[in-house]
Order: structure tokens, then sequence, then C-alpha cells
């Protein structure tokens, strides 16, 4: 089982110890998207959702979803969140979703910026599914990652 981190000598599953771990400045981005309707690209473009500002809505609920990361995965760490920029943007087919997020810590943020796009993109499904209930979260990947022992990552 070396190699495996989360993984103890007996292969169970155990949080890493970071203790000894240098503090460095990272940041993570992920992205995805929701697919929708017309109609959803429309209400969302003209402010007519029956919900409300759904927009507004995702975007509280990425960054509030990534303060809440390690509540949700169970082997994350609690970090001292720094900074969260969740970004949504209507396009033609859907909404495209990006989270960067910044910290100064033992460990990266790299699923507290894929929690932050996943739970954005549900919180706005949740809003506008009475308009379309085919919406679907799609393609929430890591793009890039900054900081560490490991340095920059970035998806090609």
């Amino acid at each position: 089982m070396s190699g495996l981190t989360h993984l103890d000598e007996a292969g169970h599953a155990r949080m890493v110890d970071v203790t000894a771990k240098a503090v460095t400045v990272r940041t993570a981005t992920a992205t995805g998207r929701v697919s929708c309707s017309d109609d959803v690209i429309a209400a969302l473009r003209d402010g007519t959702v029956p919900k409300g500002d759904a927009l507004a809505v995702a975007r509280i609920a990425g960054i509030a979803a990534t303060k809440r990361t390690p509540d949700l995965i169970p082997l994350c760490h609690p970090l001292a969140i720094h900074g969260v920029d969740v970004d949504l943007i209507v396009e033609d087919t859907g909404v495209s979703i990006s989270a960067t997020v910044r910290t100064a810590d033992r460990t990266g943020v790299e699923m507290e910026a894929l929690t932050a796009v996943a739970v954005a993109g549900l919180a706005l499904i949740d809003m506008v599914k009475a308009l379309d209930k085919f919406a679907a979260l799609e393609q929430v990947a890591l793009q890039s990652k900054s900081g560490g022992k490991s340095g920059t990552w970035t998806r090609s």
C-alpha cells in the first residue's frame, strides 16, 4: 500500500498527518457547468426565475460549501479558508461555474474548490428545477492548483 497516503499499513482509511508539512500559500481552481433549457437561460438572463436570484443563491451556496468541505468529505482537513471566488456565467446552453479557493496552510484546497463548484451547481439546479427537470450538473473537474511540495499543476 506504499504511496497511498490515505491508507495505513493495514490498508485502513486514515487522515494524513500534515503536522510536519510547511505552511505555504495554496490555490486551487475547479470548473463545471449546468446544462439547461432555453427557458432557463432566458429566465436567468432576464431575472424571472420563479424562486428568485438563482445565480446569487448558487454563488453563496458554493462559498458556504467551501467552508464545510471537511464535513462532507471524510478525510479532508479543516482549513482556514482565506479566499473564495465563485463565478457563474450564463451561456447559450447552460451556466459555466468556476471556483478559486485560497489558503496559507499545510495541505491544499483542491477538494474545497471542487466542492464549491458541485454545490453551486446543485443549488442552481434547485433554483431552476421547476422550469427544467432535465437540468444537469456536468464536467466538474480540477483545473489547476499551486503551492505545497508538489508545486503547480494545470490541466492540459
